[in-house]
């Protein structure tokens, strides 16, 4: 079978930065029900840390490929796959090999890009914005005029809930390195620095927040639900790596979630929690990100790039990664031109 020489990320073995490189190796043919993509852009972001540092649930064992997410050209078809001709331009929670050159990927979880849409930004709505638009429509169902407080308000996801929560009419709140202040206030939101806790008083002193949304997990939980409004508002948990990409240690986030979850269980108490992930076989999944993509293409939102590096830049997007300021999407540039 023939095969094509490509460039990708590897992570040799888990660890630091060291443990990444750009390697040159081949790629054969997609499989019956699979399309081989030319990838234009992947995503990068807390997933790429926590699979180096071997942290990620039920991740692969290395050696392994980051890029959980991919915008491509189909170049080739698997003998059972039709759906998209040759040239077709689609995305993909690749979940494995989006920092490839080339990548083969089931068709099934292939969702077509509209024309005339910044690739940049819409590869950051696969996974990042997938996520916010989950939690504030679906979950928490934020409406106008509640107080909504977000842990994290310059990160790719936390900046994409501020967005969302904002055009449903919410006031928001919410933490942010003091570096990135002005530029969350430029946004809408009312940032505080997470560390000295003044926003937990803060929070109180208006009547708690409605909805809170903790990336951060363990601890932070029991300090997110005690801002909750007293009239009922609900925390909702998701990520909870937090710890680890910050150069802590590897704790099993299992029992916070369970503790998180079982605050549900007062019946007696207005307040409650959720968990909240995505998954490319949820049936919310394919319809919420083309929700997303119309959205970008009607210029309802924009999403910022924090910083855009190229395939052979992965290693220094790895070491620099939370480091200096800026809000939003880190992206990855896997191609220098669009030619299949």
């Amino acid at each position: 079978m023939p095969t094509t020489t490509i460039r990708k990320s590897l992570i040799e073995s888990f660890g630091d930065p060291s443990h990444v490189s750009i390697v040159t190796t081949e790629i054969g043919p997609p499989a019956a029900n699979e399309v081989q993509l030319k990838v234009l852009y992947s995503g990068f972001g807390g997933s790429d840390i926590a699979m180096r540092l071997g942290s990620y649930p039920n991740q692969k064992s290395a050696p392994l490929t980051t890029g959980y997410s991919c915008i491509g050209l189909v170049t080739l078809n698997g003998s059972k796959s039709t759906k998209f001709p040759i040239s077709s331009l689609v995305g993909c929670l690749s979940v494995y090999e989006g920092q490839s050159e080339r990548v083969n990927l089931p068709e099934k979880y292939l969702i077509p890009i509209p024309e005339g849409v910044d690739l940049k930004q819409a590869v950051a709505l696969i996974l990042d914005w997938t996520t916010a638009y989950g939690m504030v429509y679906r979950t928490s169902k934020v409406t106008k005029g509640q107080r909504v407080f977000i842990h994290g308000l310059s990160g790719s996801v936390g900046f994409s809930l501020l967005t969302l929560c904002k055009l449903q009419g919410a006031e928001v709140y919410g933490t942010a390195s003091e570096y990135n202040h002005a530029a969350v206030r430029a946004a809408g939101a009312h940032p505080f620095v997470y560390t000295n806790k003044d926003w937990m008083m803060a929070m109180n002193a208006i009547g708690g927040a409605h909805v809170v949304f903790d990336p951060l997990g363990f601890e932070s939980y029991d300090e997110s639900w005690d801002i909750l409004a007293r009239g009922g508002g609900m925390l909702v948990g998701y990520g909870g790596n937090y710890n680890v990409l910050n150069g802590g240690k590897t704790r099993s986030q299992w029992p916070q979630i369970a503790k998180l979850l079982s605050k549900n269980l007062n019946v007696f108490c207005p307040n409650s929690t959720a968990f909240f992930y995505v998954n490319r076989d949820q049936s919310t999944f394919e319809p919420e990100l083309k929700a997303l993509l119309e959205m970008l293409r009607k210029g309802e939102i924009r999403v910022p790039i924090r910083k855009l590096w190229t395939l052979e830049e992965v290693p220094e997007a790895h070491r620099m990664f939370n480091k200096g300021p800026g809000v939003g999407a880190v992206v990855i540039k896997v191609a220098n031109n669009v030619n299949l």
